[in-house]
């Protein structure tokens, strides 16, 4: 994959990350029970974030051991195929603990790289 190929998905991921943290922002937890619609609007983009995650190349991932790529990936592959079966506290967890250091490996990774 080519450094542009990369910049695109790592932006892709960034401006995602971001609206997934937007979205939340002024909730709870138990609003992911009661707001269908956002549920189904957050799983969506931990769907894509983790899609274009799968698109980066091997060397950019090597780079930046510490976003945890494998788990953002796997994340997505069960959100795909084990969509019925999510535990919402843990999305939520993800949501409110992981994405904000996420969001902040990924704004240092697209500024080296612009």
């Amino acid at each position: 994959m080519s450094l542009r190929d990369d910049q695109t998905a790592l932006r892709e991921m960034l401006d995602h990350t971001i609206e997934a943290m937007s979205l939340i922002a002024p909730l709870t937890r138990n609003d992911l029970d009661s707001e269908r619609v956002l549920y189904l609007a957050l799983l969506q983009l931990c769907q894509i974030i983790g899609e274009a995650a799968t698109r980066l190349s091997q060397d950019l991932r090597d780079a930046h051991p510490a976003v945890p790529w494998r788990e953002v990936i796997a994340f997505r592959n069960r959100l795909i195929h084990g969509y019925d079966t999510i535990d919402r506290d843990i999305l939520w967890a993800i949501l409110t603990t992981d994405f904000p250091k996420l969001r902040k490996e990924l704004e240092s990774i697209v500024s080296q790289n612009p």
